[in-house]
This record gives structure tokens, C-alpha cells and sequence, in this order.
């Protein structure tokens, strides 16, 4: 595949985040496989530190990192790469310990992780980068702009993981690590394509986007022996075995300095959305986006209106044209519903 041919807008001022949310109304056309979504883009292997590391890339400008879920690999964003990539120098990296990257006997966590994001920002040659994280991609871009500022120019958290904003949110936290790894050890326990097939439409808002390609890959990845000899005890430690001292809390969030966006959607099967807007309020000025008709992943469920609003945002933040407060047409925002309003 190397080398192929070929919102809800938001709003932070100092009483806090606008929610809004908003429905482009039709889907846009999804292309016939992998390769058509990926077509102009190339996959290459990087030496991330000691770590050999998969990375489908596009584009040129400023560093967009895209990282995945737990268990998840660089085909999570396999709709959004190039159309980023018409504005940025985008690249969707297989995690360490996940997709076609080494996957070290190690105990796994989330400053592990961000270690080896570190180990690929060097690779490229990127003193910082624009990080976009889903889940627990999201969960590892917001430790690295907790600990490592400097290497982060912004911040985009897509359904993240790992938000812990008080003694309720601990509670609630176990609960979602608990779902997350049923779901997950479901799958991985022996797998097939049905086991695989039910864990991404647990995903989704709408399970009919689950395409037999994705759900083949996946099998794939689930099935090598690599995988299948650390699945366990990785899954553990962003789940049952996450440790107190990685968690996004209220005071870490509150030192974020980067432009930050915090995107979520209504029909989230993990973290409700409520949650996600009250971080958006505790970061620094921090945009939120409310998505509707989606799940875990809105960038592949609905990618015309993802692109929309992450594009935007990333525009704004590297010389771009400003996001703005509406819809853009001016229409005002209701913020007790959480929902745009016609004029």
C-alpha cells in the first residue's frame, strides 16, 4: 500500500464551554475498501526508540499524530487519513504493544504508551505535534499534554478514555473499565470473525458500518501470535489494573496549556457525554463538540461531519481560518439542550 496512486463549532470564553451539536444530514459517500479510503497515502515502518512501528501516512505541513483505542490499530482512522492529510502531514501509528508494531513483554500503561509516541515524534523529526487520540489514544494525547507540554501543539480528545474528574468519576470509571474489557476479552478469548464482528459493533451507534474488511483486519491482528501472547495483560492495564497516578483528573486536566478540543457523542457506549463536556469546562480554553447518531468511533461512523469539525479546529490552531462560536450561518446556540437552533 506504500505509495498509492493517486459541528457543531464550538466555543471556550471565561464562563465556560458552548455544548452544541449538530446533524450534516446525509452521510458522506464511504469509499468501496481500505484501499480507496487510502489511496495517495503510504504505510511505512519507523524506528520509534527500540520499537519497530506502523504508521499509514499523508500530507505535508504541521504533524497530526492519530492514535487509536485499546486493541485497536491504525485502520481506526483508515476514513480520515487523507482527507487530513490534504492539510497536514498526518500519520496514524500502530500503539505500542498493538496492530503491526513490536509489542514488548512489558507492564503496559499509559506513560508507556506516551513513551513511545515520544520515540516517533523524534523519528520524524517533530519537536511537537497536533495529537487527535480516540478513547485510549485520546487518554495517552492528554498525559503527554499533562507531562510533556512542549511537545504537544494541540490537543484533540475523541471520546477519550481515562477522564477521572472526582470521587463519582472513580466510581464511574471502574464501571466503564469493567464494560470495556468484557467486551474486549470477549473478542480476544479464542477469536473469530463473529467474536470480532460484535466487539466493533459494540462500537457503533450504527453496527451496519462495520464492513467484513474491517472486521477481517481486525481478526487478523487478534490472531497473530505476537498479539495474542500480551492481548491480556495490555487490555488489564488501561482497564482492571489502570493506575490512579495515570488518571486525567480535574487538577491534571486544569494544567493543560495547549489549544484543546474535546469531541464526543451522544450515543457513546462507554463514558456518557456529560463527562466529557464537564473536562472540556476544567481545560483551559477548551472547545466541546456533540456529535449525534454515533458511537465510540464518530470518525468512521460519520466522517464528513468529523472532518468538519476536527479540520476546523486544526486549521484554527496552525494560521487557518478561526473557528467560530454558531453554526455559522449565526444560528444561536442553546446551551441548556446542548442542541443548535435554526434561526
Amino acid at each position: 500500500m506504500t505509495d498509492h496512486p493517486g459541528a457543531p463549532l464550538h466555543g471556550r470564553d471565561g464562563e465556560g464551554a458552548d455544548v452544541t451539536s449538530v446533524d450534516v444530514g446525509t452521510t458522506a459517500p464511504r469509499g468501496d475498501s481500505f484501499w480507496v479510503d487510502l489511496l495517495g497515502t503510504e504505510v511505512r515502518f519507523r524506528q520509534a526508540g527500540p520499537f519497530r512501528t506502523r504508521s499509514v501516512e499523508m500530507g505535508a505541513g504541521e504533524p497530526v499524530v492519530l492514535l487509536h483505542g485499546v486493541s485497536g490499530h491504525a485502520e481506526t482512522w483508515v476514513r480520515n487519513v487523507a482527507v487530513l492529510g490534504r492539510d497536514f502531514r498526518v500519520h496514524a501509528i500502530d500503539m505500542l504493544g498493538h496492530g503491526l508494531t513490536d509489542k514488548p513483554r512489558i507492564e503496559y500503561s499509559v506513560r508507556a504508551l506516551a513513551e513511545h509516541v515520544l520515540g516517533f515524534l523524534d523519528e520524524i523529526g517533530a519537536p511537537r505535534a497536533h495529537l487527535v487520540g480516540q478513547s485510549l489514544g485520546g487518554w495517552v494525547a492528554g498525559w503527554l499534554a499533562v507531562h510533556h507540554p512542549q511537545r504537544v501543539a494541540s490537543l484533540v480528545s475523541v471520546t477519550g478514555a481515562g477522564l477521572q474528574l472526582d470521587a463519582d468519576g472513580a466510581a464511574l470509571t471502574e464501571q466503564v473499565g469493567r464494560q470495556v474489557a468484557a467486551a474486549t476479552t470477549k473478542a480476544l478469548d479464542a477469536p473469530t470473525r463473529d467474536k470480532v464482528r460484535t466487539r466493533l459493533e459494540w462500537l457503533m451507534h450504527d453496527a451496519s458500518v462495520v464492513t467484513d474488511e474491517l472486521v477481517e483486519t481486525r481478526y487478523r491482528i487478534y490472531t497473530r501470535p505476537d498479539f495474542a501472547a500480551i492481548a491480556g495483560e495490555l487490555v488489564a492495564g488501561f482497564t482492571s489494573r489502570a493506575r490512579p497516578e495515570e488518571m486525567l483528573t480535574a487538577e491534571r486536566l486544569a494544567t493543560i496549556s495547549c489549544p484543546t478540543l474535546v469531541v464526543w457523542t451522544r450515543q457513546n457506549p462507554t463514558m456518557p457525554w456529560q463527562v466529557g463536556e464537564a473536562a472540556s469546562r476544567v481545560i483551559p480554553g477548551a472547545g466541546f463538540r456533540l456529535m449525534e447518531d454515533a458511537g465510540h468511533w464518530p470518525q468512521f461512523e460519520k466522517p464528513a461531519e468529523f472532518h468538519a469539525i476536527v479540520g476546523e479546529f486544526l486549521r484554527s490552531v496552525t494560521g487557518g481560518h478561526p473557528a467560530g462560536r454558531t453554526a455559522g450561518d449565526g444560528s444561536p446556540v442553546d446551551r441548556a439542550a446542548g442542541v443548535l437552533r435554526a434561526g
